[in-house]
């Protein structure tokens, strides 16, 4: 598996969590799950409430400020396996692997995986 490049972390960093937003809700959606459930991951990962995660998407904050203003949940170290070709726990720039824990999550949910599965719950 390739390892992430400067100008992959470099645009992963200025990306806005408003642009991929409505992917995330497209995704989990047309596979049958809520934008109650989407919210209930970004919640677990980042400990963003709904008023929180409303604000980043008005605001158009980047990843970099959105996952700066978060408080990453322990069990995040527990998300592993391959999204968008990179191998998670492989990556080496912490932001772009947080960005790619909520991929997977995301992926996860919309594959109609069982939630305390998701949430990492023991």
């Amino acid at each position: 598996m390739p390892t992430t490049t400067p100008e992959h972390d470099e645009r992963i960093r200025t990306m806005t969590f408003s642009s991929v937003y409505p992917h995330y809700v497209t995704k989990v959606e047309k596979k049958g799950r809520t934008r109650e459930e989407l919210h209930e991951v970004i919640r677990w990962l980042t400990g963003h409430d709904d008023a929180a995660i409303q604000r980043h998407i008005d605001e158009q904050s980047t990843f970099e400020t959105f996952f700066a203003q978060a408080t990453l949940n322990p069990n995040a170290t527990l998300i592993t396996g391959v999204v968008c070709g990179y191998r998670i726990e492989d990556i080496e720039t912490p932001l772009t692997r947080q960005c790619r824990y909520l991929d997977k999550l995301v992926d996860e949910l919309a594959k109609g995986r069982k939630m305390e599965k998701i949430l990492r719950s023991p």
